[in-house]
Order: C-alpha cells, then sequence, then structure tokens
C-alpha cells in the first residue's frame, strides 16, 4: 500500500481493524464444532433432550474426566491450562495451591479457592430434541458437563432405593434419554432439575441407525493423552508469566515457590490434589466466595473470560 493510498483509506482503517480484532477474538473463545452446547432464552433458561452413547471403539469407558485452571494473576494475563492432573503427573498449580493452603493464612486460602482445579466430564451424545437449534437434532456431538450432571448419571446406574432398577444411560438398548433443564439461579446455571426419562431402547433398536451412530462416535482418549498437555516446566513458566516473576503473590507463602526447571519425571510420586477439592462446594455460588464448586458449564466460564 502507497503512502497515498494509506492517507485515501484511513477512515475504513478503524472499521477493518475492528472487525479483524472481533474476528480474533470469537475465533480465540469459540467452541469446537465436534461439542454440542445448549441454546438459552432471554431469562437464561434453556432445554434440551440428549442421548448419552456407549464408549467409541479404542476407549474403555464412555465418559472422560480431567482438570484445569483459569484465573487472572497479578500480571493482569489469564492462566487456562489442563491440569497434570488429569494424567496422574505433579502440577504446579495444584502443589503450589497445597502450599498456599498449608500457610494457615486465610488469604492464601481465598487464594486457593480461585486458582483450584474444575471438573469436567467429556461424552458422545445423541442430541434428540433442540428446540433452540432444531438443526442439532439426530446428530453426534461431544458435551462437556460438570459433577452436578455426572452425578444425575451416577445416580440411576446406582439407585438409592429398592424400588428402583439400575439404568446404564450409555446403552443402545436399555439406556434412557436425559432432559437437559437449564434454570439461572442467582445469576448462575443450575441442572437440579433435569433428568432421565424412562428406559428405552434408541430407534426401536434398529441396528442399522445404531451401528451408523456408533461409527461417527468421536475417540475420547485424546483428552487425556499426555501428547496433549503442556509440559511441567511449560506450565511452571506461564504460571510465573500470569504471576510475575517478582510478585508478592508468588511468595505468599515462605514454601510457595515453584522450581522453573522440576520436571514430571523429577517430582515426588503420586499428584496431590487442589486442597480447596475436599471442601463443600455449591456450583451456584460466585467463585470470590468460600466453598465454591467448578463452574459446571466450561463453555459459559470462558465466555466470562472474554470479557473485559
Amino acid at each position: 500500500m502507497s503512502f497515498e493510498q494509506l492517507k485515501a483509506n484511513r477512515a475504513q482503517s478503524i472499521s477493518k481493524l475492528t472487525s479483524a480484532a472481533e474476528k480474533l477474538t470469537s475465533k480465540s473463545y469459540e467452541a469446537d464444532d465436534r461439542f454440542w452446547t445448549p441454546t438459552l432464552d432471554k431469562a437464561g433458561n434453556g432445554f434440551a433432550v440428549l442421548r448419552f452413547l456407549p464408549a467409541p471403539a479404542g476407549d474403555d469407558l464412555p465418559w472422560v474426566r480431567y482438570w484445569d485452571h483459569g484465573f487472572k494473576g497479578s500480571s493482569g494475563r489469564w492462566y487456562i491450562e489442563n491440569s497434570l492432573t488429569s494424567i496422574g503427573q505433579n502440577d504446579p498449580v495444584s502443589e503450589m495451591n497445597t502450599k498456599l493452603w498449608n500457610s494457615g493464612r486465610e488469604e492464601d486460602k481465598d487464594t486457593v479457592r480461585q486458582r483450584k482445579r474444575r471438573l469436567h466430564y467429556v461424552s458422545n451424545i445423541l442430541v434428540i430434541s433442540d428446540p433452540g437449534n432444531p438443526a442439532n437434532e439426530g446428530k453426534v456431538f461431544l458435551f462437556k458437563y460438570g459433577k452436578k450432571i455426572f452425578d444425575k448419571i451416577n445416580d440411576v446406574m446406582q439407585p438409592q432405593f429398592q424400588d428402583e432398577q439400575p439404568v446404564n444411560p450409555y446403552d443402545f438398548w436399555s439406556g434412557a434419554s436425559f432432559k437437559l433443564k437449564i434454570r439461572q439461579v442467582e445469576g448462575y446455571r443450575n441442572y437440579d432439575k433435569s433428568e432421565f426419562e424412562k428406559s428405552s431402547a434408541l430407534f426401536n433398536s434398529d441396528e442399522v441407525r445404531l451401528k451408523e451412530i456408533y461409527d461417527s462416535l468421536f475417540p475420547l482418549k485424546d483428552f487425556v493423552d499426555p501428547k496433549q498437555y503442556k509440559s511441567y516446566a511449560e506450565l511452571v513458566v506461564k504460571l510465573r508469566q500470569v504471576l510475575g516473576d517478582d510478585s508478592s503473590t508468588m511468595a505468599t507463602a515462605e514454601s510457595a515457590e515453584v522450581h522453573p526447571f522440576r520436571t514430571a519425571s523429577a517430582a515426588a510420586p503420586g499428584p496431590k490434589a487442589d486442597p480447596a477439592d475436599e471442601l463443600e462446594m455449591d456450583y451456584n455460588k460466585p467463585a470470590s466466595k468460600a466453598g465454591v464448586e467448578d463452574e459446571d458449564d466450561t463453555l459459559s466460564y470462558f465466555a466470562k473470560l472474554a470479557r473485559p
């Protein structure tokens, strides 16, 4: 572009840059198109009917579990990384949290609560009904969910009362569809009213259709493949950048320093969980309060991080 063109087009420059910036921001936080996400109305409520699907070929279980951390440091930067504890390795944030918690200082415990691990599950689902986006119906997606929904799954697999029969909700032939009901409670998503329908065969046991569904399942083991995780040393570098090398937060507890050259193989055997994980948690309270459960909807959480 010549200087004359630059001068002539300067009125369009800001709109062009703004458009490009919006695309970049959107790209950074947009969902993987393999994942299904619910559509919410203006009140923040949502409804859909889903069918959890069996383990895909090569996976032992129909779900995978992992943890991540998402918090803002004193540098103004965000630390958004999967936790190495997901793959049985020590993680620098969990180690720091343990040391901060053991300092005995209440302000250190508040810091730990803000940086605690967040638990996620991922399963394959078939979307039965999606009033907010009917184009999704009849398609297979990945679904990311939290402890609240997993507890409901576990409840039907292991019922508490004698008059209730165990149900494998992931089974094609004797599973059950899941009615996802989302409400806004004190500004946060609540899934308490979600429930399973009665046990029924998917597609009336039509094996041709069932095989089509089975062949379209997404692999789950990738979410706990060590190759998909940053190394211990890389996470330490990122953590120091977020907290600031000379940040007082790094030394809030006397023993909270993490050695920058330590590797997972050199770490003490067996990963330690964040001490805040042992607290009684509540999904519906903001993260600044004591005893906070992991945000049950990951995409909603990261959308908040994108806001100024």
